[in-house]
This record gives C-alpha cells, sequence and structure tokens, in this order.
C-alpha cells in the first residue's frame, strides 16, 4: 500500500523497530494463537483479535472501531485469508490514527509565530516529563534554534536541579527561581529571557501532582494567564507527557489532565521498555489530541517524532 512511503532515516526507523520490539512480540504471539489453523478471517478469528487488541492496551472504545472496520472489509470481499491480517491491520490502524490528526513528521519541528514558540509541559511526577523537556531542548538546539528552559516545578526539589542538569547537557538558557518559588512568577521571568534573548522556542517544565484537579487547574490557569501578558498567544503548546509503560493508566491520566486545562499535544514515553505500546493507539483515537512525540530508548536522539505510518509499519511488519 503506497501510504507505508518511508519518512524516517535507516537509522531512526531501525531505533524504532527495536523500541517496539517488546509490544511487537507480544502482539504477535497473541496474533498466532487467534489465528490458529484457520486459513480465512471469520467470526471467531475476529473475535480472538479483538481479545488480542484489548489486552494489548488499545482499548476497548478503539479495539471495537478497529474490528468494525475489518468486518466491513471481510463482507465486502466475501473471502479475507488470515495470511493478510497483518497488512489489514497496518491499513486500517492507519487509517484510523490519520483521522486523528496523527503527525506524519519525520523530525521534530515547530509552526512559525510571533517571537518565541512556547510549550508548556504538563503531567504527573514519574512519567519522564523533565527528561522529555531535555531531549526535546537538545533536538531543538541542534537544529539551530536559541532554547530557553523554565523551572515551574517548584515544588518537588529534584524537578529544578534535574532540569539543569538537561538544560547544561543541551547547552541551552536555563530560568529558575529555586524550590517553593511561585512557577507563575518562574514562567514570567522565563519568557521575559527568552524575548529579551531573542530565541526560538520556550520549554515550560510544570508540577505533576494530580491529587487535587481544583488546584492543578487554578495553578496551570495561573501560569497561562501570566505567560499571556509576556507574549500574548502563550502557549502555544500544552504538551502533556505520559509513561507508555503504565498502559491503561496513561489513558486515566490523560483523563484527568484534559478536564484540569486544555491539553494541545501528546508525548509517550518509556514504550521501549514495556509489551504496551498499543496504548499509543488508543489515546490518539481516545482523545483526538495529536500525539507527537515517543520515546523509544534512553538516549537523547530516542525521542522520536510519532509519525503513523512508520508506527504501525514497525508493530506489524
Amino acid at each position: 500500500m503506497s501510504l507505508f512511503k518511508r519518512f524516517f532515516s535507516k537509522e531512526k526507523k531501525e531505533t524504532l523497530d527495536k523500541g517496539l520490539e517488546k509490544t511487537k512480540t507480544s502482539v504477535f504471539s497473541k496474533l498466532t494463537k487467534a489465528i490458529a489453523g484457520k486459513s480465512r478471517v471469520d467470526a471467531e478469528v475476529l473475535d480472538n483479535l479483538e481479545e488480542v487488541l484489548v489486552t494489548s492496551d488499545v482499548g476497548v472504545g478503539t479495539t471495537v472501531k478497529i474490528i468494525e472496520r475489518i468486518e466491513a472489509r471481510v463482507s465486502k470481499d466475501k473471502y479475507l485469508g488470515t495470511d493478510e491480517l497483518n497488512q489489514i491491520l497496518k491499513e486500517e490502524i492507519a487509517s484510523l490514527l490519520e483521522e486523528n490528526n496523527a503527525s506524519d513528521d519525520s523530525e521534530v519541528s515547530l509552526p512559525k509565530v510571533d517571537g518565541p514558540y512556547v510549550i508548556m509541559v504538563v503531567g504527573v511526577n514519574g512519567v519522564g516529563k523533565t527528561t522529555t523537556i531535555g531531549k526535546l531542548a537538545y533536538q531543538f538546539k541542534q537544529q539551530g534554534k536559541k532554547v530557553v528552559l523554565g523551572a515551574a516545578d517548584t515544588f518537588r526539589a529534584a524537578a529544578v536541579d534535574q532540569l539543569k542538569i538537561w538544560a547544561d547537557r543541551a547547552d541551552v538558557d536555563f530560568v529558575s527561581q529555586g524550590m517553593n518559588a511561585d512557577p507563575a512568577s518562574v514562567a514570567f521571568d522565563t519568557l521575559q529571557s527568552a524575548l529579551a534573548s531573542n530565541a526560538d522556542v520556550v520549554l515550560i517544565d510544570t508540577a505533576g501532582r494530580l491529587h487535587n484537579k481544583v488546584n492543578l487547574m487554578n495553578e496551570l490557569s495561573k501560569i497561562k494567564n501570566v505567560m499571556k501578558k509576556v507574549i500574548p498567544n502563550a502557549p502555544h503548546d500544552v504538551m502533556l507527557v505520559l509513561d507508555g509503560s503504565t498502559g491503561q493508566n496513561a489513558i486515566e491520566q490523560a483523563k484527568q489532565f484534559t478536564k484540569a486545562t486544555e491539553v494541545t499535544s501528546l508525548a509517550l514515553t518509556k514504550i521501549d521498555g514495556t509489551a504496551k505500546g498499543g496504548v499509543v493507539i488508543g489515546i490518539s483515537d481516545q482523545f483526538k489530541i495529536p500525539v507527537r512525540y515517543i520515546g523509544v530508548g534512553e538516549g537523547i536522539q530516542d525521542l522520536q517524532v510519532f509519525n503513523k505510518y512508520e508506527f504501525v509499519d514497525s508493530l506489524f511488519n
């Protein structure tokens, strides 16, 4: 199918293949059992396939959509061999992701705006939020962009220090007022600094507390409002970072955060360490928010732009 043209370099594609290895192995072993002894896709195979997708963390709602699409093809084509199932899954899942505005870029890129492009990064503690910011900063810097990091997660002692380490590693500017400072004040200073230095992109780290949605909502709203005083349209992107290895728990976190604030993009981390990579498909479908990045390794280069075709190809190839 011409849909699956090559976007990534050979090296990037190999990293993605390796990062999805655990999920792919798990899905294929389940698929093999699902079609054992069958030569054509029938009702029993579809029932088994439904179980494969649900237990691979694709999610019930998204699984039902995929099964319905395959059922439509079975009824139209009358006969579909089980040997065609992989290709059919690739096509139907890619088509579903296409409808959900999934990215099809091959590298980290930003829309053009007046002044610095501001990304406010949200997510609970432990999902890899600060690491994601550091890797993004490095990749933007490699593109020749001037980057500023703002340490507005001031409630956790290690958060400010950790972000400083990443700023040094990526060789980008860093703004902080230390622990227990007012997060909105840090964001304000960061944007003023970015404007003064003609920065191209600003990444603002925020606290990852979910215990009280009202407090979270108020805090994030305050940070946004203060940023608008410096750059009227800021933040241009509110990026929610989720730990892909937590499967359905990541979907629950996405529900909580999308209720607390407007989320405009998603990044899923730790996909390489889990067999739950199917959650990327479910999250993209359920929330209709673009999955922009996925983490497929520890290296500073291993935060990849999420490309629906490359992802599905690696998963079912």
